[in-house]
Parts: structure tokens; C-alpha cells; sequence
């Protein structure tokens, strides 16, 4: 046999003495994993899905009107000398 690490060699052990865990492994699995999917929900959810902005943690610059009516952003109108 092969190379066997620390960990595989107790999870082994452990697995050994207390056989009731992978019992309880497989129970609490299917509490949360094993559920029928209704596949027109999971379309909707699809549909319905709105695109994620590149960078999230900045809000995206507003368009901005200026006196003659050209519309920009704030990101690149430069601001007027005060």
C-alpha cells in the first residue's frame, strides 16, 4: 500500500469507531442537497436574473444634462472653475 496521510489514516480510525456517522452523513445531506427540482421555477429565476454591474462596490456615474442639453456623465464632464 501506498503513502496514507495523518488525516485519511484518523478520518479511517474515526469512521471505525463511530459507524453511526456516515448514517447521519447521508441523512443531513439529504435535509439540504436531495430535493426535487421544479425546473420551470429554476427557468424563471433564470429569466429573471439581472446582469451584475462590473465593479459593485462603486455606483455607476449618472448621466448629467448640461446647459446646451448634451447629455454626459459625471465621470468625464469636467467641472467648471469655481
Amino acid at each position: 500500500m501506498g503513502y496514507e496521510s495523518d488525516l485519511t489514516r484518523f478520518i479511517r480510525d474515526f469512521l471505525k469507531k463511530n459507524p453511526q456517522v456516515v448514517e447521519q452523513q447521508k441523512k443531513n445531506r439529504a435535509t439540504w442537497w436531495d430535493k426535487p427540482q421544479d425546473l420551470e421555477t429554476a427557468s424563471d429565476h433564470a429569466k429573471s436574473r439581472v446582469p451584475q454591474p462590473g465593479y459593485v462596490y462603486f455606483p455607476s456615474p449618472s448621466p448629467v444634462v448640461d446647459d446646451s442639453g448634451i447629455e454626459g456623465n459625471s465621470a468625464s464632464t469636467p467641472s467648471s472653475p469655481t
